[in-house]
Formats: C-alpha cells, structure tokens, sequence
C-alpha cells in the first residue's frame, strides 16, 4: 500500500527484454537496505517487487501482466519513472490510498500551462468511466492527484508546481501514455451495484 505522495525519481538504467517480461533496473537516492530485498516499490504507479540491490541501482521483474496494463511495454533507458516505498505503520496519509495496482493506460491529449500550473487533459476508456467522480482521488503514474473535471472521455487535472517538481509528470506531453489506477472505494462500490 502506498500513498501517492512522490518525493522521489529514479532513472532506468537497463532493460532486459524476454518474450513476455523484463528486467529492469533503476537508480535512485532512495536508501534501500537488504532487509527490502522482496518489498513492494511503486514504480510509475505500479506495485513492484525490489529483486536486488547495488548500490543506488534498485532491480525489479516485470511480469507479462504488468507490461499488458502498463506502460512499460514503452519503458527506455533513462526514463524518469516515479518512486515510492511501501507505507509504514503509523506512517501520515496525506494523499490518498494507492494500491500500485494499474487498472489501465490513458493518453494525454492536451498540456497547458496557466502561470506555473499545468492543466492536462487525459483520455480514457469510456469503460473506465464508471470509476471517475468529480474531486475525487485518482493515481496516475503513481502520483496522488484530484479530479478537477470529468467531459466525455476525458479527465482534467490541475497539478501544481510543487508536484511537477518532484515527479515526473512535469515532463508529459501530448500522445504520451500514462498509468491510471483508480480510486480502490469508487471500484469496490461500483462492484456492489452490479
């Protein structure tokens, strides 16, 4: 479990592609003792297990369902992924649970800039639709971030200079695929009504 709050970036510094899975590996500020080795790391939003470690290169596997739901089927070297460690008992909230379990992938379709601010418009799938409320909590690559408005098959947000300082998102642009997981009570609830 996680909470979608980014203090730190990591960059990807290998790629071992298979048939159906890759290894990758990320380096990062972010201190990991061996006692994290099999520990949950989101990366980009995606729950994923720390493997090994050298140093402040961080390995991680990539399994045929992650890269399916993800976009790390598009991963290059040196990209800037997200990073968060798994919660720890105790630990403040101060975004939203995230379980770094991607329901999907949207695309951007529109950035743009008021002031400092960077207003971005992502398409999704309309079956996902159900899932989206106005003002409520959605994760996207990762990052805990609030519904400003909902039109068609379309999500805005409004993310604030602190934000894109500390995340990746400061570097999206239009076409670029992002994951999405949505809020885990909208998806619970919706379960109920069916």
């Amino acid at each position: 479990m996680f909470t979608g709050i980014i203090y730190n970036t990591g960059l990807v510094k290998t790629i071992k592609r298979s048939k159906k899975s890759y290894l990758i590996s990320i380096y990062s500020n972010i201190k990991f003792s061996r006692k994290d080795i099999g520990s949950s790391v989101c990366c980009n939003g995606v729950c994923l297990t720390l493997t090994k470690i050298r140093n402040k290169v961080s390995f991680y596997y990539l399994s045929k369902e992650t890269l399916n739901k993800s976009n790390f089927k598009n991963i290059k070297i040196n990209s800037i992924i997200n990073m968060e460690k798994s919660l720890v008992y105790g630990q403040q909230i101060s975004g939203h649970y995230v379980q770094g379990h991607v329901d999907t992938v949207g695309k951007i379709k529109s950035v743009v800039k008021i002031e400092k601010t960077s207003i971005i418009k992502i398409l999704i799938s309309n079956k996902y639709k159900k899932f989206l409320v106005n003002k409520a909590s959605i994760s996207i690559n990762g990052v805990s971030l609030t519904i400003a408005e909902i039109k068609d098959n379309y999500l805005h947000l409004w993310i604030i200079p602190h934000t894109l300082k500390l995340t990746n998102l400061y570097k999206v642009k239009i076409n670029d695929i992002v994951n999405l997981e949505f809020d885990i009570f909208s998806k619970y609830i919706s379960k109920l009504k069916n």
